[in-house]
């Protein structure tokens, strides 16, 4: 453990102290966020705020693992998601950057190398890491999916990747939701005794720390794609290798209420033709445009996601 709470504390220094030259490159090199069309009126005001700021996560994580924390071969696996989805999300950001619009790379043309590279780590924990089950809570015996393991694990990373991108709206939102996750499932798998795992996790809860020294409101920089995205796949993929993936929606309640209202609202404009189940989804914006300020709406969803971690360290205990 305290192996562990060092590389997170170390992690943390290094993203405060890249921090700021960061921010002075990307103002520089004029790398400001553009404001979507279809987003709060209020939110208009940051544009021009950088972005990409997740690299300021993804590089401390990875330099502390490739120095204190490499001796783990399974620790391999979600740098290698970390990464794969981080180069996803750093193109992205960069064709947002080329769009006046914000939106980006196309769904379209995003999503198969998302499932791509979920498939190829799912196979990774199959038959490198040799998972294949889930632990159930107040259930002693692990039960083992069998050949469904492979879509499932595919299916959480993807859908982790993307819930946390939605989550990613609002002024430290998506990076405190994150770190409070990681911290979870770094105290479940310091239970489990998988000490380079919970190393892993607390790398990685430390560098968004560092990160939110910068994001919290107001943000002087942005997560970006390159950020939300490995975070939400690295997530899922630390889930399954404790194989309480169960307790992925339980800790990312958040996460899942974002996707949810998100679809849901879709779904309802489409079926009601016209008419919104929210004023505005995901829901952090819904919460906005009834009056609730910036701030508020990011705590309070913060101490949800808390309890929500809690509550999931004790179902891993039963």
């Amino acid at each position: 453990m305290a192996h562990a709470l060092l590389c997170g504390l170390l992690a943390f220094v290094l993203a405060m102290a890249c921090g700021r030259p960061l921010i002075a490159w990307l103002v520089e090199h004029h790398v400001g966020k553009t404001i979507r069309f279809d987003g709060p009126v209020t939110h208009q005001a940051k544009v021009g705020t950088p972005t990409m700021g997740g690299l300021m996560i993804l590089l401390p994580t990875l330099v502390v693992t490739l120095f204190a924390n490499l001796a783990g071969r399974s620790i391999l696996l979600p740098i290698g998601v970390m990464l794969a989805f981080g180069a996803l999300g750093l193109y992205d950001d960069w064709r947002g950057l080329q769009d006046r619009a914000g939106y980006g790379w196309l769904a379209r043309l995003k999503f198969p190398w998302q499932v791509f590279i979920a498939v190829a780590a799912a196979l990774g924990l199959r038959f490198f890491l040799d998972l294949g089950g889930m632990a159930v809570p107040t259930v002693r015996q692990e039960v083992d999916i069998g050949w469904l393991y492979v879509p499932v694990a595919a299916f959480l990373i993807v859908g982790s990747a993307n819930a946390v991108n939605l989550t990613d709206g609002l002024d430290g939102l998506a990076g405190g939701t994150g770190a409070i996750a990681y911290l979870a499932f770094g105290i479940i798998a310091f239970l489990q005794g998988q000490t380079y795992l919970l190393t892993f996790c607390f790398t990685m809860m430390g560098a968004i720390l560092g990160f939110l020294w910068y994001n919290v409101h107001p943000a002087d920089l942005f997560m970006g794609d390159v950020g939300s995205l490995a975070l939400g796949a690295t997530l899922a993929t630390v889930a399954l290798m404790t194989e309480q993936w169960l307790l992925l929606a339980l800790v990312g309640i958040v996460f899942v209420a974002e996707t949810l209202t998100d679809i849901l609202q879709v779904a309802y404009f489409k079926w009601s033709k016209g008419k919104r189940l929210f004023r505005m989804a995901p829901l952090h914006h819904h919460f906005e445009l009834i009056g609730w300020p910036e701030v508020r709406v990011t705590q309070r969803f913060w101490l949800i996601a808390f309890i929500a971690a809690m509550l999931g360290i004790a179902l891993a205990l039963i």
